[in-house]
């Protein structure tokens, strides 16, 4: 028999770090082979961890509620020698270097070797001292930046039990930088600085919930990006009349074929796909004063939980995908993100949203930008209207099939010909949508 380490497995591009939500199994229990051990939360994801052998559980080494890196080691493993044989995480006899992390002493040593002997560098205290737990990276940067243990301890932190985030602490640096060390707007979700705090009354019978970390996290985005872009909507109503008749005349047979239902969330994305290369303006990001033209297109999708919160899952190269295919890919992602099954990678990188708001009775509404996007569509319910249409004989009153769509965009770089436009643009796809092809 041997030891192995089990590692924290990359999960996306700018996930660096994870916090330890609950062990699946614990020490003596058999494991096979890619069965979930434990389950992590991310900034964009909850996600279980699989085994990467099959063994027997002989040690925990990051704590429910612990904030641990990507490469670092999570728990050791006893597994058959000959498995373990050409695994490079092997422990014998003594355990290797998880990972090419350095931890706070490494850096020092390779950035500032005299650092701990003169004591210029107050980070380098010892954080046994301190009552609060500080992840690495979080010690990282605080050594970085010069920021000792005693002045660590002040900042408020958003993670899990009051710890500071990657994020907590480079916004304390940003505004250390400016001669402040007030907390940042987007922080005010915590509602615990005086300048933040609302009156609150709280009568007998009344039920205080306390807000779970994904509330929390989409209360800090909200503010964030309206803290950010000066929102605008503009709305058009769209008549899909055409659209709902020839979706009743090829969704059974579609769903005989593939086994998928055909919502109409897949003609709204291959609309606003089109829209976007006719305006590709729209699909932008800023940073600072540069803007960013995206060269692929990558469409957001609003997906409601039922513990009645919101996700955003990406569809990656949209204008990749065929009717069909798109609605395959909607069907999948929205029951995984249902099943909390989505891959960190797959909350990411999107460059304009589309969010259905008619899918509870809303005829409009005025959605929120994710950032860094700068524009996202709202789209309406679906309702019978009496319409003027023109015929070859005159005008008549028709019932017609009509939704609205609520196109926000960032006015800082979209104008209102544009995102007017864009948004008018939608809805004449959906209005000449072609009933002679195939599905």
């Amino acid at each position: 028999m041997a030891q192995v380490e089990l590692i924290m497995p990359k999960m996306g591009e700018s996930i660096t770090e994870a916090t330890v939500l609950s062990w699946l199994k614990k020490p003596g229990d058999k494991i096979e082979q890619d069965e979930s051990v434990l389950e992590v939360a991310t900034d964009k994801v909850d996600t279980e961890i699989p085994s990467t052998h099959a063994g027997i559980l002989k040690e925990i080494l990051v704590q429910k509620g612990e904030i641990v890196l990507v490469g670092k080691p999570i728990a050791i493993l006893t597994v058959e020698a000959e498995e373990s044989a050409t695994n490079e995480t092997a422990l014998p006899p003594e355990r290797l270097p998880a990972a090419d992390v350095p931890s706070v002493d490494a850096s020092i040593s390779k950035e500032n070797p005299g650092a701990r002997a003169n004591g210029t560098n107050h980070v380098a205290a010892d954080y046994k001292s301190s009552s609060k737990f500080f992840s690495p990276l979080v010690k990282n940067i605080a050594k970085e930046e010069n920021i000792s243990v005693a002045e660590l301890e002040t900042i408020e932190g958003s993670g899990s039990e009051g710890r500071i985030t990657k994020k907590d602490i480079l916004d304390y640096v940003e505004t250390r930088k400016l001669g402040s060390t007030v907390k940042p707007l987007q922080h005010s979700v915590t509602v615990s600085t005086s300048a933040q705090k609302v009156s609150v009354s709280i009568s007998a019978g009344d039920e205080i919930i306390e807000m779970d970390r994904m509330r929390k996290m989409i209360a800090e985005r909200m503010l964030e990006s309206k803290r950010i872009a000066p929102h605008v909507t503009s709305f058009v109503e769209a008549d899909v009349t055409t659209i709902i008749h020839w979706r009743n005349k090829v969704k059974s047979d579609f769903q005989k074929r593939t086994g998928d239902p055909l919502t109409y969330t897949p003609f709204f994305i291959e609309a606003v796909v089109n829209a976007i290369k006719d305006y590709p303006m729209i699909n932008i990001q800023v940073d600072g004063d540069k803007i960013i033209k995206k060269k692929e297109i990558n469409i957001g999708m609003a997906v409601a939980l039922p513990s009645g919160n919101l996700i955003v899952p990406v569809i990656k190269n949209a204008d990749q995908y065929s009717l069909a295919g798109l609605a395959k890919v909607v069907n999948d992602v929205a029951k995984r993100a249902r099943d909390n099954k989505l891959k960190p990678d797959e909350l990411s990188g999107g460059t304009f949203t589309i969010s259905n708001v008619g899918s509870f009775g809303n005829v409009m509404g005025t959605p929120i930008i994710v950032q860094p996007q700068v524009a996202i569509i709202a789209l309406g319910a679906i309702q019978k209207k009496p319409a003027v249409m023109e015929t070859p004989y005159g005008d008549v009153i028709a019932i017609r099939h009509k939704m609205f769509l609520s196109h926000s965009y960032d006015h800082r770089v979209v104008d209102g010909a544009l995102g007017g436009s864009m948004v008018r643009r939608v809805a004449d796809y959906l209005e000449k949508f072609d009933t002679s092809r195939s599905l």
